[in-house]
Order: structure tokens, then sequence, then C-alpha cells
């Protein structure tokens, strides 16, 4: 059945962004053709949370160790805007050379990233 996700990042210079997840976050690449980089994610997981308005949807990128990822992105020229507390876990959000934002945050709660190793 399912057996993938293929997410999509919107931005205003797409060479930037894909260069920003080559070049800074290493993910692996294949080129679909003409530079067009689909990138391979590390595990994920899905939240589905209720709203009370409109239905919407974000992305963001998890890690274990948050103050030292940050530290790593900010020394190779990557702007993050500063760490908050949430109730789920440390969070900020990175700048997409490019264009736009993605989230970051190091879960305090229980991941299903071992259910797929």
């Amino acid at each position: 059945m399912i057996d993938g996700v293929h997410a999509l990042i919107y931005v205003k210079d797409a060479r930037k962004a894909r260069e920003f997840f080559r070049d800074i976050l290493k993910f692996p690449s294949i080129d679909a053709g003409d530079g067009w980089l689909i990138f391979a994610l590390p595990p994920a997981e899905l939240g589905i949370h209720p709203t009370g308005g409109k239905s919407y949807h974000e992305l963001h990128l998890m890690c274990d160790d948050i103050k030292s990822t940050v530290k790593e992105l900010k020394g190779k020229g990557i702007t993050v805007i500063p760490i908050h507390e949430e109730r789920w876990g440390l969070a900020t959000s990175i700048m997409i050379p490019g264009g736009g934002e993605i989230g970051l945050y190091q879960p305090t709660h229980p991941t299903a990233l071992i259910l797929n190793k």
C-alpha cells in the first residue's frame, strides 16, 4: 500500500534551497533531471493534531541535541531563531536559503522513530 512520503517545500529560489539541503544538511539526493534534486529524508513520523480553525500542514526536522545542531548550523551561516521551550520539546526555526523557514525541534515526548529501525 503506502510505502513512502513525498513532502514539498515551495521557495522563491529553489537552487539556493536545494544547495542548503544538499550541502549544509547533507541530505542524500538524486537528480531527477536538469538539476531537479529529490532528497532522501531521515526516518519520519506523522502527528495528527486537532484545530479549531482552518486545516493546515507543517514540516519539522527533528534532532537529539538542539543546542549543538543550532551551533553547527549557525557556524555554516544559517539563520536560526532563538530556541524556546514547548511542552513537547525544545523548538526553533531555520531560515531556508532561497526562502521560507522550517521547524527544528528536540522532542521530549515519546517518538515513533524507533518503529522505522
